[in-house]
């Protein structure tokens, strides 16, 4: 597998007067094929179909499958509902912390689902062009405990029992790693770590229980060649320092809407770490008019203009019902802006 790293690959785009473009887009794929999210997130065949649509339709520098929190919980036994148009989720349930010990036992290598996600990387990386960047999603630690315990235990738990929620943190974070190495050998080029209940965390809760393991997630990919992206979703501009301390190659941030600053996390994170987003996936992409893409866009790349470490995405995954208008626009601003505006 060829080494590509997220931040040389931003710069040379830069030089080029260009930027990658790559939308956080699984879902409208669904729609474009006429297919239902139960089916693609549980039949591989299916899951790079769609996956092979967005591709040839939009061509984008980075595609990922479909972004799926449940993977790893429901990989250790935990409930988990697959609703026909929606993503699988997690519900409450009753948990112990005792569960723990029957969680190491636990070989996810032989889940269906991990697997299908694996399989489905696999044709990703044989049956796409070579030119863009196969990526791959993993939840990250913590809000993988959260999916387990509930997230309101889960961050009182930080508080009340963190010695027994690191323990917890600690074996989901060998599990992960295990995905991670299955999707690795799969040929997937770039990872990204879902962190999304993190974002409910103050800054040393972050650090205690997601950039400590996250970091060790990033090492093992390192030695792969591997690039890590470390995603939130919300207002994380108090976790800024945190997220980057996780050593990762990238940081994928959520829109202006929610409270982000591109510009200011541009102007704090240092040039190997490349910055991430940030257009709204939905009052946007999914409700707005092409002219309104086209504007959050350009006045996006018009504000990150001088920093080559930044690849234009949007806040997080788009919804299914995204019209395809939208995203063509979408990528053809990206495609279109610096080329002129560079000159």
């Amino acid at each position: 597998m060829k080494e590509r790293n997220l931040a040389v690959l931003a710069d040379s785009a830069f030089r080029e007067k260009r930027r990658l473009v790559a939308p956080l887009m699984g879902f409208p794929g669904v729609a474009l094929m006429g297919s239902n999210i139960k089916l693609a997130q549980q039949n591989f065949g299916e899951h790079f179909r769609v996956i092979k649509k967005l591709a040839d339709t939009f061509c984008p520098d980075i595609v990922f499958p479909l972004m799926d929190l449940s993977v790893e919980a429901n990989a250790i036994g935990r409930y988990t509902i697959f609703p026909q148009a929606d993503s699988a989720t997690v519900p409450a349930d009753t948990f112990d912390f005792a569960e723990i010990e029957r969680f190491k036992d636990i070989n996810i290598s032989f889940d269906s689902r991990v697997m299908g996600y694996v399989e489905t990387m696999r044709m990703m990386s044989i049956g796409l062009p070579d030119n863009i960047m196969k990526g791959a999603y993993v939840t990250g630690p913590y809000t993988v405990t959260a999916l387990i315990m509930g997230a309101q235990e889960a961050a009182m738990a930080t508080i009340v029992q963190p010695e027994a929620l690191h323990n917890l943190c600690s074996v989901m974070t060998e599990k992960i790693q295990e995905y991670v190495r299955l999707l690795i050998s799969a040929g997937a080029e770039v990872i990204c770590i879902l962190e999304p209940s993190a974002v409910m965390l103050g800054p040393q809760q972050f650090h205690e229980f997601s950039t400590y393991y996250v970091r060790h997630i990033n090492q093992s990919c390192k030695y792969s060649g591997v690039s890590t992206i470390y995603h939130t979703c919300g207002n994380t501009m108090h976790h800024i320092e945190n997220m980057v301390n996780g050593g990762v190659g990238g940081i994928s941030l959520d829109s202006k809407d929610v409270g982000v600053d591109m510009l200011e996390v541009a102007k704090k994170i240092p040039e190997e770490v490349v910055l991430i987003g940030n257009v709204n996936p939905t009052k946007t992409m999914a409700l707005g008019k092409p002219e309104d893409v086209k504007g959050e866009v350009l006045d996006l790349l018009k504000l990150l203009g001088p920093y080559p470490n930044f690849i234009l995405s949007t806040g997080c995954d788009l919804p299914q019902e995204t019209p395809e208008e939208n995203i063509r626009v979408f990528m053809e601003t990206g495609r279109q802006y610096e080329i002129h505006a560079l000159h």
